[in-house]
């Protein structure tokens, strides 16, 4: 069975890339404003990448196990149906 549809509309894809956007640029001019030396500027944009790759990641094994859970309850359907039919 293919299932063949977006599992977000447009609009919502553009709103989670504006606001990925908004917020790093929101933290570099902060980050520039900041009166801190640079080694100190370098540290906190290395973690901002972290959490960005971090909550990537979550949300790609959350979404990654929610599809696996789905194929595995078809594949238990099936085999019910089988087992049945016998």
């Amino acid at each position: 069975m293919n299932r063949y549809r977006r599992r977000n509309t447009s609009a919502f894809t553009f709103l989670a890339y504006f606001t990925l956007a908004a917020g790093v640029g929101l933290f570099l001019i902060g980050l520039y404003n900041a009166d801190m030396e640079l080694h100190e500027k370098g540290y906190y944009v290395a973690v901002m990448l972290l959490v960005a790759v971090g909550a990537i990641l979550t949300q790609k094994v959350t979404r990654d196990n929610a599809e696996d859970d789905d194929i595995i309850a078809e594949m238990k359907k099936k085999e019910s149906k089988i087992s049945e039919s016998d």
